[in-house]
């Protein structure tokens, strides 16, 4: 009998028929394989791509306890080589990035840190989203009284601007393609803004002309006069960023809403230019909540009233109020921006179910599936096309939601052919819902497909995807919707493989 058939650590010999099987067995908390009396690794899901670990982080908490980055006042997004961390408690932002090309990806490169000059009027930061457009990269943050921040990669203040009064509960940046004549593509972006009961929708384009006016102001030598003027008067060099801003607060705040894309215009209404959009809210009141957005704001009663009903009450209050108190320092002191307009906001349908409330809600890539958690442990499926929910999960408290593209079964293809590019239609559509409680991920084919994998991840740990995937064109291979999995303790980076066998 050859050696292979002998097991390692024992001397009882294994046939070769037993040898031959494959084995599966524990060894030191690990598991191994025996094919022909060798013993394999198993097969891991995740690769290794980068660690975040550096001194700074201790500055948001990190070390001071285990799952650290459980805390709710922690906020992160993630971009290609760059994660961004913020504290809700404090006035920082770190900016973390790895060499993808170092061969050991152990070491970060030197992290950026970004103190934002918030007064105690500005509120605390409550949101962080990146903004990439192809070259141009910033970040976004939101705060509690309304505000919306735009910041470099380098920490330098882009632009301040007002959106709002309330608490911005999310940004959420969304890159779509839709289909054009002729067979082309078009691709568009735009930031859409969630406070309690109001969704705010800023153009892509309209930001990007922003970016490339600061990179040209950035060349001269008065950009830095500019920019001390800037974070110390509290003003706006470009000027506000045209944006829409909607009402959706018919059946209660949402603590999460989304735009959903471009929807058809109702029955029995005539055909204009202006277009409308679909939206879906979740909160406290309502588990599900959609409505129909439109760009014309001489449709919305709710903005009529506020553009002419308001702005003579104030002016005749203020009025009054000089007539009464002669203060000359009240006319001299600056006034707090006003809110914009509303648009029409027609609601569509609403889900209620006392006492469950909607939680977080996360789009598809195309927008048309919308997986949405509540505060009964459970997670709905919607169709956000046909507005009703299609699948449900039970179990999972505290659960986090990202949609993701796999290849199931897709083995032969690639070793049939070492150079063979993935398609589109190579990729399913699956979901992976990452439950704390369990410290597991699992990954679920839409829209009615089984359970594909399970994964353990320690305690602490955190799904993130990046806000865009760069869609790709014809001349480059397609570039899937991936999801990453951060480490908080260990600060190990990893990406969850394509390929499901």
């Amino acid at each position: 009998m050859s050696r292979s058939d002998v097991e390692p650590g024992n001397d009882r010999r294994i046939p070769p028929r037993e040898a031959r099987a494959t084995l599966l067995r524990r060894n030191h908390g690990f598991f191994l394989y025996l094919r022909g009396g060798r013993r394999m690794a198993r097969r891991s899901h995740l690769t290794e791509i980068g660690c975040i670990a550096c001194d700074e982080l201790a500055e948001l908490g990190a070390g001071d306890r285990e799952g650290w980055l459980d805390d709710p006042s922690l906020l992160a997004a993630l971009h290609s080589y760059s994660l961004a961390v913020a504290s809700a408690a404090r006035p920082l932002v770190l900016v973390l990035g790895w060499d993808p090309d170092r061969r050991s990806p152990s070491s970060p490169r030197h992290p950026v840190k970004i103190h934002p000059s918030l007064s105690p009027s500005d509120g605390r930061i409550t949101a962080l989203e990146w903004l990439p457009f192809g070259d141009l990269l910033a970040l976004a943050l939101g705060t509690s009284s309304g505000l919306l921040l735009v910041y470099s990669v380098g920490g330098d203040l882009i632009h301040k601007q007002f959106v709002h009064p309330g608490r911005v509960l999310r940004l959420r940046f969304r890159e779509t393609e839709s289909k054009g004549g002729f067979a082309q593509d078009s691709v568009s972006e735009e930031l859409c803004v969630v406070l309690p009961g109001v969704v705010a929708r800023f153009d892509g384009t309209d930001i990007q002309s922003l970016l490339r006016r600061w990179l040209q102001e950035a060349g001269s030598r008065m950009w830095e006069n500019s920019r001390h003027k800037l974070e110390s008067e509290d003003e706006i060099s470009y000027g506000n960023i045209p944006f829409q801003l909607w009402n959706v607060g018919k059946f209660g705040n949402c603590s999460d809403a989304a735009i959903t894309g471009v929807k058809p215009p109702p029955l029995l209404e005539l055909q204009s230019s202006q277009r409308y959009y679909g939206a879906v809210t979740v909160g406290d009141n309502s588990v599900i909540s959609a409505y129909r957005l439109s760009e014309d704001r001489s449709r919305s009663l709710v903005g009529t009233i506020l553009s002419k009903v308001v702005p003579v009450t104030f002016s005749t209050i203020a009025s009054f109020s000089k007539l009464i108190w002669r203060s000359e320092q009240s006319a001299t002191r600056k006034s707090h921006p006003t809110s914009q307009p509303f648009a029409k906001a027609s609601p569509l349908t609403c889900l209620k179910d006392p006492p469950r409330k909607g939680e977080k809600l996360t789009l598809s890539p195309s927008g048309t599936l919308a997986a949405i958690t509540d505060s009964l442990g459970r997670i709905l499926l919607l169709d956000t096309q046909a507005l009703v929910v299609v699948r449900l999960w039970k179990g999972y408290r505290d659960a986090s939601c990202l949609f993701v593209e796999m290849l199931v079964n897709r083995d032969k293809a690639s070793s049939s052919s070492r150079c063979y590019e993935y398609t589109k239609s190579d990729y399913c559509l699956c979901l992976a819902i990452h439950a704390p409680r369990k410290e597991i991920i699992e990954i679920w084919k839409m829209r009615t497909g089984p359970r594909l994998l399970t994964i353990q991840c320690p305690k602490g740990s955190k799904i993130l995807q990046p806000s865009t995937r760069f869609v790709s064109s014809s001349q480059t291979p397609y570039i899937p919707l991936e999801v990453f999995i951060l480490n908080g303790d260990s600060g190990q980076l990893s990406v969850l493989n394509r390929c499901v066998v």
